[in-house]
């Protein structure tokens, strides 16, 4: 059985192992220090939210989002990483988690979850096509 649930300081050495994983996908190299970081802030869980999925005790998948405010409406949920073992994919981690952060995006009275992928992340896509729409928007990036 999978389970869904908030991080815990018992999870931070395969969290670790997660989203290394996830960051080399993407080919960013994040230094020890930024690791650091976003655990703290996930164990805070004041700005950054983060759960797990766990079956028999194992990590399989981690996903972090936030809530930001909307100049349209109300609040909005930003689902930033999401990462599956590549041993537990095809296995419904990824929608449980994307549905786990749904839940805590209505609890909180988001007007919508959004989030974003590479366009050729064609297994991620393939997931995504059938849990959400793709609205066509392009995303620009300026470094500062």
């Amino acid at each position: 059985m999978l389970t869904i649930a908030p991080l815990l300081p018992s999870d931070e050495a395969a969290w670790r192992v997660l989203f290394r994983g996830y960051c080399d996908f993407y080919t960013f190299d994040m230094p020890q220090s930024g690791y650091d970081r976003l655990w703290r802030e996930i164990l805070a869980a004041d700005r950054i939210h983060a759960r797990g999925a766990k079956r028999e005790g194992k990590l399989l998948g981690i996903v972090h989002f936030l809530a930001h405010a909307n100049t349209w409406g109300k609040d909005v949920c930003y689902l930033e990483d999401l990462f599956t073992h590549p041993d537990a994919r095809g296995q419904g981690v990824a929608r449980a988690l994307i549905a786990a952060v749904e839940a805590w995006a209505r609890a909180q009275d988001c007007g919508r979850l959004y989030w974003m992928t590479h366009e050729t992340n064609t297994t991620a896509r393939a997931l995504y096509d059938k849990v959400a729409q793709y609205r066509g928007f392009i995303r620009y990036q300026l470094d500062v």
